[in-house]
């Protein structure tokens, strides 16, 4: 019997009612394993109900009943770590040990959230004028919403709704119809923790359930992470009605390879952030700069151990990199290799042609390296989102940056040099959110905010750190003036003395 994934609603499962069913597919086999419903614009209308509802309640809750909740869920999560693991690789694809580590960086902030207690302080400045004392708190939304992507199911929920609800908002997730499981699984784990119905809904489906959002009064905020041209829709669309929105969008994130640096380092490095999680990552290393004279050195040594990863099913122990999320992407980034060489690039390794004994129907795509690639190819200027690593070459430092901050995408990037002058320099000039020195992937860890400049953010707000509890919240000043007891009329006397 198919699997069936269905909402989850005002605390507890609710069936799909439109009629409408996504496939959901084991990317290592091609098979369909799952339907999951996708929701009517009255199924999205109840879980925003059911949000709108618990707030009155949750949004005056106190931080302790909050973090108490929170403390829970954590110990519940760490406890279920390998069984979501399981989720996401048969889901998704990725290997259990991938999907282990997106885990964990969703504890992270699972961990912030549990201390928010001190991110929600305010400020209070006494006597600014006689008598007079200005405070400056802080306090939630309401209703916020949640549009995930499929490379990280369990992982990016986990940026947004921990945060938000320790902030005294309710949450209504939209995760990606391709991989949804994870995020049900997280829902009940929720409501086992002692999360009280309604704060946490889940809604599945397509666009009509996103639009949905973007457009319901009641939703104050909108959270996103996907493609940029979906980001730029959602900011554009949610902002005309009047929401806060943070929307992360893609990347062609760079790592540039000084003379000086240890090539080896850096080969280990370009393998690991090109080729790890199949290159489906926002972070991903997508683009390697080489400067001066040890562009064929490193393409050597790249090459020699990107031969070496062994590819194969997600839930199988020995494999290195598992397959694609689907066969439509599969062909896409196949397409970027098979278009290469007509444009100018040298193809080092073409992966395009590889499948795995046994899963032949499987979405399976190989390594591929190419190097010299213009910047005129399209497997430079598009986010590939696999495993194809493209190595450009300069000859100076100022002509690979020039040619890092002339792209439309400023997630992350990266540096591998010797000279902490260098270092400093490119940290500085880079036009890029996220830099990491001999650090090939610079996520940040959960107490400092994660986003990217240009095109690859939309609205004001990074997410997670201190950038998410600002973007869950939003200010309130109080000027107060109360009269002295002294000053109490005639006949009334409190014992004060009158010494002003």
């Amino acid at each position: 019997m198919t699997k069936i994934v269905n909402h989850w609603i005002g605390g507890k499962t609710a069936e799909g009612a439109s009629g409408t069913y996504g496939p959901v597919t084991d990317p290592a086999t091609g098979e369909v394993t799952t339907k999951v419903a996708f929701a009517s614009v009255e199924e999205v209308d109840a879980a925003v109900a059911a949000a709108k509802e618990a707030y009155l309640s949750w949004g005056q809750s106190s931080l302790a009943t909050r973090t108490t909740i929170l403390f829970r869920f954590r110990a519940l999560l760490d406890a279920h770590r390998d069984e979501i693991a399981e989720l996401i690789t048969a889901e998704h694809g990725k290997v259990h040990s991938d999907a282990l580590g997106e885990v964990a960086r969703g504890l992270e902030i699972v961990d912030l959230a549990c201390g928010i207690s001190v991110q929600l302080k305010g400020e209070l400045s006494t006597q600014v004028a006689g008598r007079v004392d200005v405070a400056s708190i802080r306090q939630p939304l309401g209703v916020v919403a949640g549009i995930t992507p499929f490379n990280f199911p369990a992982m990016v929920p986990m940026w947004m709704f921990p945060l938000a609800i320790a902030c005294g908002n309710t949450f209504v997730l939209k995760p990606s119809e391709k991989d949804p499981s994870a995020s049900v699984r997280l829902a009940e784990l929720l409501s086992e923790a002692g999360l009280p119905d309604g704060v946490f809904n889940v809604v599945h489906g397509d666009k009509l359930a996103v639009d949905r959002l973007l457009a319901h009064p009641d939703v104050k905020a909108v959270s996103f992470v996907g493609s940029t041209p979906i980001a730029r829709y959602i900011h554009t669309t949610a902002s005309a009605n009047g929401k806060r929105v943070q929307a992360l969008g893609g990347a062609k994130n760079h790592m540039l390879v000084l003379p000086d640096a240890d090539l080896d380092a850096a080969a280990d490095a370009a393998v690991s952030a090109a080729y790890g999680s199949a290159g489906e990552r926002c972070m991903a290393i997508s683009a390697v700069v080489a400067v001066g004279a040890i562009g064929d050195t490193l393409v050597e040594k790249i090459r020699e151990r990107a031969e070496k990863i062994k590819i194969g099913p997600g839930n199988d122990p020995t494999s290195e990199m598992g397959p694609l999320i689907t066969k439509v992407h599969r062909d896409k980034v196949a397409s970027y290799v098979a278009g290469a060489a007509d444009e100018g690039a040298e193809v080092v390794l073409d992966g395009t042609g590889y499948t795995v004994d046994g899963h032949e129907n499987g979405h399976w795509i190989g390594i591929s390296l190419l190097d010299k690639v213009p910047v005129t190819a399209k497997a430079y200027q598009d986010e590939i989102f696999g495993p194809v690593l493209c190595v450009l070459r300069t000859e100076t430092y100022e002509e690979a940056l020039d040619l890092i901050n002339s792209s439309p995408f400023g997630n992350g990037t990266a540096i591998f040099t010797r000279d902490g002058g260098a270092a400093r320099r490119f940290q500085l000039e880079v036009e890029a959110g996220m830099v990491g020195v001999n650090v090939p992937i610079p996520v940040p860890v959960g107490y400092h905010s994660f986003g990217g400049w240009k095109d690859s953010l939309f609205g004001d707000h990074h997410i997670y750190g201190n950038d998410g509890t600002h973007f869950y919240t939003r200010g309130k000043v109080v000027t107060t003036r109360w009269p002295d007891p002294a000053d109490a009329p005639t006949g009334v006397d409190l014992g004060f003395p009158r010494n002003h």
